[in-house]
Order: C-alpha cells, then structure tokens, then sequence
C-alpha cells in the first residue's frame, strides 16, 4: 500500500495530506502536527479543513499552546476522557446499591428518591468530593420545594446509606464525619389517630352497609387485628390456622415471619369470606389486591370521618389505642400483637394504658372514701 504524501505549509511542524470529507466525498484536507514535549516527539491530527474548519495557521497555534503545555495533547484528552468516564462516582454506587437491593421492599421508593432528590446534584459527583455543605444545599433544596420534614430525610438518608453501602463494598472511602454531617431536619409526625365511641358506631354502621363487601372486610381485619394494609392484602388461608387460632404474617414488615392471635372476631370475618383461591381477599387476575384506596375512602366518607383519618393505618391505631386504654395488655403485649421489632414503636400508646391504670386507681379510693363515710 503507497505511503500517504504528507505536504508542508509554511509553519514549521504543520503539514497536510489530502482526504475526501466522509459524508459528502468532497475533497479536504487533513492537517497535522509535530511538536515535542517532555523530550517526547508527538505527532497528532489538528484537524479537517471543512469538517473542522482548520486552516495551517489555526494548526500553527494549536502546535505553539501545546509545545507551551497549556492544552493537552490529543492522547493526554484521550486518557482524561477514559479517566473520567472510568471513575467511581455516586451515580455508578447508586447502580450498584439499586441492583444488590432488589428484594428490599422499599427499593421502588428509593428509585424514585433517587430519580427526584438526588440524581441531578449527586450523580456525577465523586464519593470523596461531598462535603457538608453539599448535605445543607440538599436538605435546603428539599424544604424549598415544600416537602414534608419526613420526605426530606428520607432523601438524606438514602444518600448516607449509599455512600455507606460503596464504602463497604470497597468502592469509596468511608465517609469521614468530620467533613460530612448529616444534619436531619426535626420530624414530629408520631401520629396517633384514634376514634371517639360516636366516630366509632358510625364507622362500623357504615361498614356493615357498604356495597363493597372486600373493602369493608379489609377494614374489619384491620380493627379487630391491628394487621397492616399489605399484610392483609396478601394474606392467604394457608396463614390461617383455625384450629390453633392463630394467623402467620409471611414478610411482614420487620423481615421475620410472625404469628399473631386470630381472636374470634377476626375469625368470623375469615369465616364467612368465599374461598375463590389461595388468597383470601383476592385482586385483579385472582393475584392479591394491590389497592383500595377509593372504596376504603368513601366507607370513611360515608361514616363522617376526617379527611386525615387514614383508613387501615388509623384503624391500626384504633386496635393498639383500645387495647392499651383497656388498662388490661401491657406494652410488651401489645408490641407483639403489632409485631414491632423494638418497643419505641408502641410508646406513643404508654399513656393511654397510664391513663386506664389511673382510673383504675381512682376507682380503689373512691371505695375507701365511700367506706370512710360510712364508718363516720
């Protein structure tokens, strides 16, 4: 194959050879450029006369900033460019820490975060790089944008947990709390919904007269167990042991199978459900429900409740709440009967059972009160 034929210009170290544009075919010419730096003699393109508009005085220049070390050359961009595209940033942990934590139930959530809150400030960024204000500016970002105290942290949090998660992984450092303070924005959302005795009559009126009878079902579940929402949707009559009397919470939410009572309300709400196939209040395509959001709204509706009451959640709340009222089930007990992990959980309720034990004991001295009258 002939050697290509290399033509000077006037510059010293700049010539051309002739080529075809590779699009439309016209005739150009290609410049080069020799130069050495470092001791190293380099020779690289500068350019297309068309494509790149690169004339020999152009190629002269580019020759002189390059030989003056102020632009790199054509290889050192190469391996920048590789560099850059081969670092270990928060956006390729974040890929890692979403592809190792599929079979955690909350990883669609944390997709979202990640798509909304954080991405767009944290994905090319290196690991090392964050610093505390970078923290501030976040948290700052998110409460301008209106979001709930609650919202907020769980977007902080979930940028700890990968930096954390890489950090373990071996693909950054760990984080140093010297430089990277987590700051939380301060959360009171211990929310406890309870139900007066009237609210209470009407809501059951208005269960017992719902066309919906899965829907009002469910929320019987809810009240007579303190079951979740999921739970209930995915609970099938293989969970249900009838002759033992108790109900098995495959997954729930603390990650460990739980067996809770099946007192003899919850029962006969099993008892009279039609068994259509292995779940007992079956969705779409006989697979578990996924949502039932609005009937579960107008039962509510229809009973007068307030908007904020939040349907099978607050029924959770009325369960724990009678029982612990009820001066009769410990806290133990009762965290149990929730199946929480740990009893912090259940320590909103602790004043209600104070509650019950100190009518209780007004009731012992009002007894001791009636007898002293008597006995004057």
């Amino acid at each position: 194959m002939a050697a290509v034929k290399r033509h000077k210009t006037t510059y010293k170290g700049v010539f051309y050879i002739d080529s075809k544009n590779q699009v439309t075919g016209v005739k150009e010419k290609i410049y080069y450029i020799r130069y050495y730096r470092g001791g190293k003699s380099i020779e690289e393109k500068a350019g297309r006369q068309h494509q790149d508009q690169m004339t020999p005085a152009k190629a002269n220049r580019l020759r002189v900033l390059r030989i003056e070390g102020k632009i790199d050359s054509n290889n050192e961009r190469r391996k920048k460019v590789r560099a850059e595209r081969n670092k270990m940033t928060v956006g390729r942990i974040w890929e890692a820490f979403y592809d190792a934590k599929q079979e955690n139930k909350s990883i669609k959530d944390d997709r979202n975060r990640w798509r909304s809150y954080l991405f767009k400030d944290f994905g090319k960024k290196i690991p090392e790089e964050v610093v505390t204000t970078d923290i501030d500016r976040l948290r700052r970002k998110l409460q301008n944008k209106g979001l709930a105290p609650g919202t907020v942290k769980q977007g902080l949090v979930l940028l700890k947990r990968i930096l954390n998660f890489g950090a373990k992984r071996g693909m950054c450092q760990p984080i140093n709390q010297a430089k990277l303070y987590f700051e939380m924005p301060k959360i009171n959302n211990i929310k406890t919904e309870d139900l007066t005795p009237e609210q209470l009559s009407a809501l059951m009126e208005a269960i017992e007269t719902s066309p919906n009878k899965p829907a009002a079902n469910m929320m019987l579940m809810a009240l007579y167990t303190g079951m979740r929402k999921g739970e209930i949707f995915k609970l099938r009559w293989n969970d249900i042991d009838f002759n033992r009397g108790f109900i098995t919470l495959g997954d729930p939410k603390n990650g460990t199978d739980q067996r809770i009572p099946l007192n003899n309300s919850a029962r006969s709400i099993l008892e009279r459900q039609p068994k259509k196939n292995e779940y007992i209040f079956p969705g779409r395509k006989n697979g578990p429900t996924k949502e039932m959001r609005i009937p579960f709204r107008r039962i509510c509706d229809n009973a007068g409740l307030p908007k904020d009451f939040r349907p099978m959640h607050g029924l959770r709340h009325v369960f724990a709440s009678t029982l612990a009222s009820s001066g009769q089930v410990d806290m133990y007990t009762l965290q149990k009967l929730l199946t929480h992990k740990t009893p912090s959980m259940v320590q909103r309720y602790a004043h209600l059972r104070d509650d019950a034990m100190q009518r209780a004991s007004e009731v012992a001295g009002n007894i001791y009160q009636q007898m002293q009258k008597r006995n004057g």
